[in-house]
């Protein structure tokens, strides 16, 4: 097992990039490196300018490579696909031709990827993590996100040779169990991997440890998350945005709440995984001041239990 762990901008409050007090780039490039950062994502789309000579430099500079790119957007809109073709050319242009991390012996696919994840639907967003009262799509817009979903990742593989992954995200229209499962039957491997994350599965009633390992065979690449099961209680009894919930704090440093990271380590050990392992904790970017010390805690806190 070799494993690499990478940073996400999310750990600096980075989610909505019109949001008017997010944090540089450049600082969060710097803080990640300073963490011990090798590599990062590139976060929402709009947030690091697709600049390709200005980014560069500023990724030589802290010694960094570009792990995935992100589309974080309305899937299921027929309206948006459109916008969502041209982001994926945007992103893929992009991280293409930015320095990206060795391959790692055992890795199915190399980096970048491109992470797909459904978002900016209310009627979801106010029940996150609760399967039993939220809506689910009727068939036709779901097979409409399915279709958009095939389309973005051939996409990305046929033109820049970027592997798309999809992540279920809780408030968005992928993220229950039932919901995830049918997504795996309706597209297949050879179209798009699977990336998981443990506070996401976990935030949505799912076991994170089951979940690897019953779709090790899908699985390209993980997020990791903790959550601080006291205000996961909270917020659970609240009607609240999922944003909202990670800016009461709901994610915490690894190693500090609910999620078995020591079991975690054992099952990616049996099923044998290669690859990256990228760190998030969502917050209030108001909030960033701390987000330094607490990457640093969960970067050292993984690397003493073994990863």
């Amino acid at each position: 097992m070799s494993i690499k762990i990478s940073g996400a901008p999310c750990c600096w409050g980075v989610d909505n990039p019109k949001n008017p007090f997010l944090p540089p780039w450049e600082q969060v490039l710097q803080e990640a490196s300073q963490a011990g950062y090798k590599g990062i994502e590139l976060g929402p789309y709009g947030y690091i300018p697709m600049d390709i000579q200005r980014v560069q430099a500023e990724l030589s500079k802290n010694d960094l490579s570009i792990i995935a790119g992100t589309i974080f957007d309305d899937l299921v809109s027929e309206s948006n696909l459109e916008s969502l073709l041209y982001q994926v050319d945007d992103i893929c242009s992009l991280v293409t031709n930015l320095p990206t991390s060795s391959i790692e012996k055992g890795t199915r696919f190399s980096p970048p990827y491109l992470v797909i994840i459904d978002w900016g639907h209310d009627e979801r967003d106010y029940n996150a993590g609760h399967s039993n009262r939220a809506k689910r799509l009727p068939e036709k817009d779901w097979n409409n996100m399915m279709k958009h979903i095939r389309i973005l990742s051939e996409r990305a593989w046929s033109k820049f040779g970027v592997r798309p992954v999809i992540h279920p995200h809780a408030g968005g229209y992928i993220e229950f169990e039932d919901e995830i499962k049918k997504l795996l039957e309706d597209i297949p491997y050879e179209t798009a991997g699977l990336c998981l994350d443990t506070g996401h599965l976990y935030y949505s009633q799912m076991d994170p440890v089951q979940w690897l390992r019953d779709y090790s065979d899908r699985l390209d690449y993980i997020h990791f998350k903790d959550i601080d099961i006291d205000i996961y209680n909270q917020v659970m009894n609240e009607k609240i945005r999922f944003f909202d919930a990670c800016a009461k704090g709901v994610m915490c440093p690894i190693g500090q709440g609910i999620i078995d990271y020591n079991s975690i380590h054992q099952l990616l050990k049996e099923i044998n995984y290669h690859g990256y392992i990228t760190i998030e904790q969502e917050r209030d970017p108001r909030n960033c001041d701390t987000s330094l010390h607490d990457v640093k805690q969960s970067v050292d806190y993984l690397k003493n239990v073994g990863y």
